[in-house]
C-alpha cells in the first residue's frame, strides 16, 4: 500500500510537471524543441490519413448497412469475438412475400405468375447483395479497420513517448541554464546529454513509423481498386438480373392486352448510359399515324390478324434489332440480334426489320414486318434508324 501511494504521488507530480511545462511553452515562457520541417509533414500526412481513413470507413459501413441497430449489434459482435448472425437481405425478404403472395392470389393467374417472376429475381438480387456486402468487408473494410486498430495505435503510442522524451529534454535544458555550480552543472549537462540520446532515438523509432504511411496508401490503394471491382460485378449482376427479368415478363404481355384491369406492359430498360452513350444514336421517335374513320382499331381491341394489317402510307422507319425476344403468341414477331448468317466477309449481320405505328397501340409497341412475316415488336428492343 505504502508503494502504491508513493506512486501516485510521483504520477501525480510528473503530471503536475507537464501541465505547468505545457502552459508556460504556450505563453513563450519555456523553451520547446522544434521538430524539423519533413518530421512535421509526416506527422501532418499521418493524421490526414488516419482521419480520412476514418470518414471512408464509417460511410462505407453506412453504405453496406443502412440500418444503424444493425450496424451496432455486429459491431458487439465483433468486439466479443462471435460470429455475426446471417441476415436476409431486404431483395430477399421481399421475394418471400411475393412468393407467399402468389401462392394465396393464384400460381396459375397471370399477376400470381408475374409475382412468382419477379420474386425469383429479387431473390437472386438479395443474393447478388449478400456477396458484395461480403467481398467489400474482406477486400476493404477490413484493412482500414486493421491500419487504424494496428498500425495507427502504434504511431500514436510512439508519438506518445515521443513527447515525453521532448518534455524530458526541454526540462534538462532549462535545468542548465538555472544550474549555479559548476558541479550541479555538470550533473545537469550530463542528464542533458542522455536525454538528447533518449530523444533522437525515439524520434528515429516515430519517424520510420511515419515513413511508413506511404505503404499504407499503396495498400489501400489495392483494396479501393478490389472494391471497385466488386462494385462493378455487382451492379453488373443487377442489371442483368433486371433485364431477364423485363423479357420475361414481355413474354406475358400477350396474356394482359385487352385486358381492362391490366396495364400496358412495362418498357425494358435501356443499356446503361455509360455503355451506350459512345455507340448508340439518339432513339429517334417514329410518327403516330392519325386515326382514320372507318379503319377498325384491331390493335386496340387486342386482336391482331397480321393479314389484315396494312402498313401506312408514310410514317415506316428501318430499325435495328438490340436483343433477341421470343414472341408471347402469334399476335408478336419474334426478334433476333442478329441474322445467323456469314456474310462474304465473315461477320455476322444486325437483323433489320421495318417498323410503324397503328391507331390505338400502346406506345411501348410498334408492328414489325421482317419479309412475309409480321407482329407485335417491343420499342426498347430496337434501335429507330434516322
Amino acid at each position: 500500500m505504502e508503494f502504491n501511494v508513493k506512486k501516485l504521488a510521483s504520477d501525480a507530480g510528473v503530471f503536475f510537471s507537464r501541465a505547468m511545462q505545457f502552459t508556460e511553452e504556450k505563453l513563450g515562457q519555456a523553451e520547446k524543441t522544434e521538430l524539423d520541417a519533413h518530421f512535421e509533414n509526416l506527422l501532418a500526412r499521418a493524421d490526414c490519413t488516419k482521419n480520412w481513413t476514418e470518414k471512408i470507413l464509417r460511410q462505407t459501413e453506412v453504405l453496406l448497412q443502412p440500418n444503424p441497430s444493425a450496424r451496432v449489434e455486429e459491431f458487439l459482435y465483433e468486439k466479443l469475438d462471435r460470429k455475426v448472425p446471417s441476415r436476409v437481405t431486404n431483395g430477399e425478404l421481399l421475394a418471400q412475400y411475393m412468393t407467399e403472395a402468389a401462392n394465396d392470389f393464384g400460381p396459375g393467374t397471370p399477376y400470381g405468375k408475374t409475382l412468382i417472376k419477379v420474386g425469383e429475381t429479387q431473390r437472386r438480387l438479395g443474393a447478388a447483395e449478400r456477396e458484395f456486402i461480403r467481398s467489400a468487408s474482406i477486400n476493404f473494410l477490413t484493412p482500414l479497420r486493421n491500419f487504424l486498430e494496428g498500425d495507427w495505435r502504434t504511431i500514436s503510442k510512439e508519438r506518445r513517448i515521443l513527447q515525453n522524451r521532448r518534455l524530458d529534454l526541454d526540462a534538462c535544458k532549462a535545468r542548465v541554464k538555472k544550474a549555479k555550480a559548476a558541479e550541479a552543472k555538470a550533473a545537469a549537462e550530463h542528464e542533458l546529454r542522455l536525454t538528447q540520446t533518449e530523444f533522437d532515438r525515439q524520434a528515429e523509432v516515430t519517424r520510420l513509423l511515419l515513413e511508413g504511411i506511404s505503404s499504407t496508401h499503396v495498400n489501400h490503394l489495392r483494396c479501393l481498386h478490389e472494391f471497385v471491382e466488386s462494385q462493378t460485378n455487382y451492379y453488373a449482376q443487377c442489371y442483368q438480373f433486371m433485364l431477364d427479368l423485363q423479357k420475361q415478363l414481355g413474354r406475358f404481355s400477350g396474356t394482359f392486352v385487352g385486358n381492362a384491369e391490366s396495364t400496358s406492359p412495362a418498357a425494358a430498360p435501356s443499356p446503361p448510359a455509360a455503355a451506350t452513350a459512345a455507340t448508340l444514336p439518339a432513339v429517334p421517335t417514329i410518327p403516330v399515324v392519325p386515326t382514320v374513320v372507318g379503319v377498325p382499331n384491331t390493335v386496340a381491341e387486342g386482336v391482331l390478324n397480321p393479314s389484315e394489317v396494312k402498313p401506312p402510307a408514310s410514317g415506316t422507319r428501318r430499325a435495328r434489332v438490340l436483343y433477341d425476344y421470343e414472341a408471347a403468341d402469334s399476335t408478336e414477331l419474334a426478334l433476333l440480334a442478329d441474322e445467323r448468317k456469314v456474310l462474304s466477309n465473315a461477320v455476322f449481320s444486325p437483323q433489320m426489320i421495318t417498323v410503324y405505328s397503328l391507331p390505338g397501340m400502346d406506345p411501348d409497341w410498334l408492328i414489325g414486318e421482317r419479309g412475309n412475316q409480321k407482329g407485335k415488336v417491343p420499342v426498347t428492343y430496337l434501335e429507330l434508324l434516322s
